[in-house]
C-alpha cells in the first residue's frame, strides 16, 4: 500500500511538470527580440528631426520613415507570433488544469466513498473489537496489519488531495497570468497597429509632397546618381589598383619561389655530380691500392717477417689516408614567406564570418537604403541603384572597421572622406566621413574607429557602406550581424 501511494505522488508530480516548456522558451526569446526591436524603433523616431522642406530633406525623411515602418511591421508581426504562442500555451495549461481538476475530483470521490463505508460499518469505532474477534493469533496479526495499512492509506489520500488542490490553485493562477499577459499583449498589438497606420499616413504625406515636386525630385536624384557614379568609379579605380598590386605581389612571390626552387635544384645537381666524381675517384684509388698490394706482396714474398710487417704498416697508413671520410657540408635552412598565403588565410577567415560582422557604425542605426536596384514605395518613376547600403545614425556616429585588415586608401570626394580596408581578397568601403582617423597602409582591428560620419542638414549621420570581393560587389546586409 505505501508503494502504491508513492507511485501516485510521483505520477502526479510528472503530470504537473509537463507544461509546454518549449513554448515558454520560444515566447521568452520572442520577447527579447521584441524588446530590441522596440528600442530600435524608438531610436529611429528620434532621427525624424528635419524641419527643412526641400526635396533632399524630404527624401531622406522618407527613407527613414520607410525603415521605421519596416521595423514597426516586424514588431507587429512579432506581437502576433507571440500571441499565437501564448494562445497555444494557454490551451495547454487549460487542458492540464482540466486533467488536474478531474483527478482531484476522482480522489475526493474515492475518499468520500471510503469515509462513507467506514461510517456505515463503524469500522473505526469497533477497531479493537474487529481485531480481538479473530479466531487465532495469525488472523489477529493480519487484521492489525490491514487496519494499519488502511489508516496509512487514508492519511496518504488526504495528503494527495491537499497537494492536488494546491497544484490546481497554482495552475489556475498560472492560467490567469497567461490570460492577463495575452490581453495586455493584444492591447499593445492594437496600439502598435494604430501607430503603424499613423506612420503609413505620414509616409503618404511625404510621398504626396515629393510627387508634387517631380521636377525637383528628378533633378535631385540625377545629381545623386552622378555623384554616386563618380564615387563608384573612383572606388573601382582604387580597388583595381589594389588588385593589381596584390597580383604583382603574388607574381613576385611566385618568381622568388621559382628562383629559389631553381637554385636548390642547381645545387642538388652540383652535389650529385660532385658525389659521382668522388665515387669514381674512390673507385680508382681502390683499384690502384689493390694493384700496389698485389705487386708488393709478390716482391716481398721472400723477405723477412719484419720487412713484411713494415710493408703492412705502410699499407695501413695509406688506407687511412685514402679512406679518410669527407666532412659533410652544412647548409642553412631556407626561410621563405609567401605573401599570397597570408592573403588567402585572411580571406578564408573573413568569409567564415559571413552574417556575423558588426555594424560599421556606432550607436543606434537604421538602414535607409538597401543594396541593388529597387523602386521607392509610393514614388512614381523613382528607382534607386545602390552598390552598397546606407546606414543612418545619430549625431556623433563613428565609422568602424567590420574586420581586421589593412587600410589601402584614404581619399576625399565631394568634401567628405572615404576609406577602403583590405581583408585579403575582400574589400570594405566606408564613405561620407567628416574626418578620417586612419592612414594609408595602417593595420586596423575589427571594431576600430576609422573616422566620424558626416552629418546631413537634419543632424543625422548617414554612412554609405560597400563590400567587395575583388571586383565583385556583395550585398552587405547578408554579411552583417543585426
Amino acid at each position: 500500500m505505501p508503494r502504491y501511494v508513492t507511485l501516485l505522488i510521483i505520477a502526479f508530480s510528472l503530470l504537473c511538470l509537463s507544461a509546454p516548456a518549449q513554448s515558454t522558451k520560444q515566447i521568452r526569446r520572442l520577447q527579447g527580440q521584441q524588446a530590441a526591436l522596440k528600442k530600435d524603433i524608438a531610436n529611429q523616431e528620434q532621427m525624424l528631426r528635419s524641419t527643412r522642406k526641400d526635396v533632399n530633406a524630404q527624401l531622406a525623411n522618407l527613407q527613414i520613415i520607410n525603415a521605421q515602418i519596416e521595423g514597426q511591421q516586424r514588431y507587429v508581426a512579432g506581437i502576433h507570433t507571440e500571441l499565437t504562442g501564448l494562445a497555444t500555451t494557454l490551451s495547454g495549461l487549460q487542458h492540464q488544469l482540466q486533467l488536474l481538476e478531474n483527478d482531484l475530483e476522482d480522489c475526493k470521490h474515492k475518499y468520500r466513498k471510503a469515509v462513507n463505508y467506514m461510517y456505515r460499518n463503524r469500522t473505526q469505532l469497533s477497531k479493537w473489537q474487529f481485531i480481538f474477534s479473530a479466531k487465532n493469533f495469525r488472523q489477529m496479526y493480519r487484521r492489525m496489519r490491514y487496519m494499519t495499512a488502511f489508516s496509512k492509506y487514508q492519511r496518504a489520500q488526504g495528503r494527495i488531495i491537499a497537494e492536488k488542490q494546491k497544484q490546481v490553485n497554482l495552475k489556475r493562477a498560472e492560467v490567469m497570468g497567461v490570460k492577463v499577459q495575452k490581453d495586455k499583449l493584444l492591447a499593445e498589438g492594437q496600439a502598435e497597429t494604430r501607430k503603424l497606420q499613423g506612420q503609413q499616413q505620414e509616409r503618404q504625406q511625404v510621398v504626396d509632397g515629393l510627387n508634387q515636386k517631380q521636377k525637383q525630385l528628378q533633378a535631385s536624384l540625377a545629381q545623386q546618381r552622378r555623384k554616386a557614379n563618380q564615387l563608384n568609379s573612383r572606388i573601382d579605380q582604387l580597388i583595381q589598383a589594389e588588385i593589381a598590386k596584390a597580383e604583382a605581389r603574388r607574381k613576385a612571390a611566385e618568381a622568388r619561389r621559382k628562383a629559389e626552387a631553381a637554385r636548390r635544384a642547381k645545387e642538388e645537381a652540383k652535389r650529385k655530380a660532385e658525389a659521382a666524381r668522388r665515387a669514381k675517384e674512390e673507385a680508382r684509388r681502390k683499384a690502384e691500392k689493390e694493384r700496389a698490394q698485389r705487386a708488393q706482396a709478390s716482391r716481398n714474398a721472400s723477405k723477412t717477417k719484419n720487412r713484411a710487417t713494415n710493408s703492412t704498416n705502410a699499407t695501413t697508413r695509406r688506407r687511412v689516408e685514402v679512406d679518410e671520410p669527407e666532412t659533410p657540408r652544412r647548409t642553412e635552412p631556407i626561410r621563405y614567406t609567401d605573401a599570397g598565403s597570408a592573403d588567402d588565410a585572411l580571406s578564408g577567415s573573413f568569409a567564415s564570418n559571413k552574417g556575423r560582422l558588426p555594424m560599421p557604425i556606432t550607436g543606434s542605426y537604421a538602414i535607409t537604403a538597401h543594396y541593388g536596384q529597387y523602386n521607392v514605395q509610393g514614388l512614381s518613376g523613382v528607382q534607386l541603384d545602390n552598390k552598397g547600403i546606407n546606414i543612418t545614425g545619430h549625431p556623433g556616429a563613428q565609422a568602424r572597421a567590420v574586420f581586421k585588415g589593412e587600410v589601402t586608401a584614404v581619399f576625399s570626394f565631394g568634401g567628405t572622406y572615404n576609406v577602403i580596408v583590405r581583408h585579403g581578397s575582400y574589400m570594405s568601403v566606408y564613405c561620407n566621413l567628416r574626418s578620417a582617423s586612419v592612414r594609408n597602409g595602417q593595420q586596423v582591428s575589427a571594431g576600430q574607429t576609422l573616422g566620424a560620419v558626416a552629418p546631413d542638414a537634419s543632424g543625422n549621420c548617414t554612412l554609405h557602406f560597400q563590400l567587395r570581393r575583388e571586383t565583385a560587389k556583395l550585398n552587405p546586409e547578408a554579411w552583417l550581424r543585426r
